[in-house]
């Protein structure tokens, strides 16, 4: 594991220790909270031994993803319990559902405009991003295209941040460039250091006007009837 990460989730880990132990002061769960206490002093203890991330009964690295999500692993997928290997399936099957009813209903016709969309994940859940929004008073249509960084239920958890965020901001009806400025700022507040997002963000309007901003995400593909463009970026 690379110095950056190891420094990165060290800090998290001791982070995490310090709410815990405010915790003790404030609620009487004491024995729960000094259980969470010892998983991250042996997860600290690792990281100083050099054997944090490997699996404890195979000796191989444990996923990254999963890791990255929770730094007092122990084991990889392979070794789980069978019990924990029942709750974890649970949780994908829920966190699919929960997904999959995130999504805007098609057909979405309004405003003159037709609007389509493919969404197809390439695991059960993941932090591909998709929404379209619309603004019944003044006739505007917010389309949303994204990627979190990471893979699994810990990226589509970010995903459901972005999607409650876009909701919440654009109902303020403000200029694309301000909406995507807080959307940026409120989700670094919010989310580890290590995780990000890129996305698209495009607004149309009942004059048939499109104006897109793109936060570090593949270029937009423009399709007419006899060729295809791409819409550069104009800034960093």
């Amino acid at each position: 594991m690379n110095a950056i990460r190891e420094a990165f989730l060290r800090e998290q880990l001791l982070q995490r220790r310090e709410r815990l132990q405010t915790a003790l002061t404030e609620f009487n769960e004491a024995k729960q909270i000094d259980h969470l206490i010892d998983e991250i002093d042996a997860a600290l203890k690792r990281l100083s031994n050099g054997s944090f991330g490997i699996c404890e009964e195979c000796k191989d690295p444990i996923e990254t993803d999963r890791l990255l999500a929770d730094p007092c692993l122990r084991f990889c997928l392979d070794h789980l319990t069978q019990d924990q290997r029942t709750a974890l399936e649970h949780d994908l099957q829920l966190a699919a559902i929960i997904q999959n009813r995130l999504l805007p209903k098609l057909p979405i016709q309004a405003d003159g405009w037709d609007i389509h969309y493919h969404y197809q994940p390439a695991g059960a859940v993941s932090g591909d991003y998709c929404d379209i929004l619309t603004d019944s008073t003044n006739g505007n249509i917010y389309f949303i295209i994204g990627d979190v960084s990471g893979k699994g239920v810990a990226a589509s958890m970010l995903m459901t941040h972005l999607h409650a965020l876009f909701r919440s901001l654009t109902a303020q009806r403000l200029p694309l460039e301000q909406l995507m400025e807080q959307a940026n700022r409120v989700f670094n507040e919010s989310t580890m250091s290590s995780l990000f997002a890129t996305l698209v963000c495009g607004k149309l309007t009942n004059e048939g006007l499109v104006e897109v901003c793109n936060a570090g995400h593949c270029p937009p593909i423009i399709l007419h009837k006899d060729r295809t463009a791409t819409i550069k970026a104009t800034g960093i």
